[in-house]
């Protein structure tokens, strides 16, 4: 890991700090950020603000609904600016797993036409991790377009509330 992606180590301090890269919005809760790897274009994470939060459960009610709220809102965000920018979107899939990160985060995937047919009503965590993970699926200049109207949306979906 090189020090530009220090960030990694620590996703919601730097998110604080403001130096998590991949911020899209401050949410109620939670932090939107684009996900670092764009094999679906548009993925996208939900991170909750208090790394001390391992599992929804850890929350108050109202602070769960309130992440919940934010992760419905990130959801439709993504939906309508992959739906304006790809004809081949198909729908989202939200997922909140915690195996791997011991904090609260929720995932969301657009889902595609174009995918494989092998994939398509299965789990993202089938693909190959070299698809997922790979160098060709890396966040980076391509997915500016993708990422600003991510971001426009939820601050209208915000502004509206």
């Amino acid at each position: 890991m090189t020090e530009a992606e220090a960030w990694k180590l620590d996703r919601i301090g730097s998110a604080k700090a403001g130096t998590n890269p991949t911020v899209l919005v401050k949410m109620p809760q939670s932090y939107a950020v684009i996900g670092d790897t764009q094999f679906l274009p548009g993925y996208c994470v939900l991170l909750v603000d208090d790394p001390n939060i391992d599992r929804l459960t850890d929350l108050p009610k109202r602070q769960r609904l309130k992440f919940l709220d934010s992760m419905d809102t990130l959801g439709q965000a993504v939906e309508t600016a992959c739906r304006a920018s790809d004809s081949g979107f198909r729908r989202m899939n939200y997922e909140i797993l915690g195996n791997t990160d011991a904090y609260l985060h929720a995932h969301l995937f657009p889902r595609y036409e174009w995918e494989p047919p092998e994939h398509i009503g299965k789990p993202v965590w089938l693909y190959d991790p070299q698809v997922f993970y790979g160098p060709e699926a890396a966040l980076g200049p391509r997915h500016v377009e993708l990422r600003t109207r991510i971001a426009t949306e939820l601050n209208k979906l915000k502004a509206a509330g």
